[in-house]
């Protein structure tokens, strides 16, 4: 199967600092792919940069064979690229309803199309639905995560880029948030996971790579990341290690 999403090569500069050295990673069509690594590690820039938000100094990302250097922010939504940042950055003073309406601007003129997306979040989510009116920056920060989720979805993309989507929540709503990921997934999208809990994103992704200091340094199947040594001993605290020993 051929790559839905290829990124070769990728150099990403903050002023004369080399954040990403040549980063080359693919998903494929309904893969989950994780990638782990520690703060500062360059994740969100690599996330960032396939979103359009960063300009890319060498390398390409392609998104179903077509090259997405220098294409504009909206027209990679536009294409099926939803991106779901760190921090959730939910319009606060705007309700649920209208952040989720702000999601579908790229197709702001199907007005049914949009209704019928709406109430597919509201069936992942119950509780967006039962407080659609109100305003997003009174929610919790696990309500606030499932309105940036769902307002992502509202374009109806092809893959849903998430920047640390436990960040912050208590352990249920971590369980919630990686079993919605899970159904989003059976659903036909795929998705680039960014997280810092290592243990999680394993149990769901399909395939991994490791991020330190700008390089991709591991890469492979989910299932034998969760055995590399490395990886263990890195992001799982060494726990994996110590039980099949």
């Amino acid at each position: 199967m051929s790559a839905l999403l290829k990124v070769d090569n990728l150099k990403i500069y903050y002023g004369s600092i080399e954040a990403l050295k040549g980063v080359s990673l693919e998903v494929k069509e309904k893969e989950i792919v994780t990638v782990l690594g520690a703060n500062g590690a360059g994740k969100s820039t690599l996330l960032r940069a396939i979103s359009g938000l960063l300009p890319i100094k060498k390398g390409k990302i392609l998104f179903e064979n077509n090259k997405l250097n220098d294409t504009v922010p909206f027209k990679i939504v536009v294409a099926g690229i939803s991106h779901v940042p760190e921090g959730r950055k939910v319009f606060a003073t705007l309700t649920v309803e209208e952040n989720l309406n702000l999601g579908a601007y790229t197709r702001r003129k199907d007005k049914q199309s949009i209704e019928n997306s709406k109430e597919r979040v509201y069936e992942l989510f119950p509780i967006l639905k039962a407080r659609y009116r109100q305003l997003s920056g009174t929610l919790s920060g696990g309500e606030q995560q499932m309105l940036a989720i769902g307002r992502a979805l509202m374009s109806t993309p092809k893959i849903l880029l998430l920047d640390e989507p436990s960040l912050g929540l208590a352990p249920l709503l971590v369980k919630q948030i990686f079993r919605i990921i899970r159904e989003i997934n059976s659903q036909g999208i795929a998705i680039l996971l960014v997280e810092q809990n290592a243990r999680k994103a394993l149990s769901i992704a399909d395939r991994g790579y490791v991020l330190e200091t700008g390089h991709i340094t591991i890469n492979g199947p989910a299932a034998e990341l969760r055995m590399n040594q490395k990886v263990q001993e890195a992001y799982l605290g060494g726990a994996a290690l110590k039980k099949n020993k």
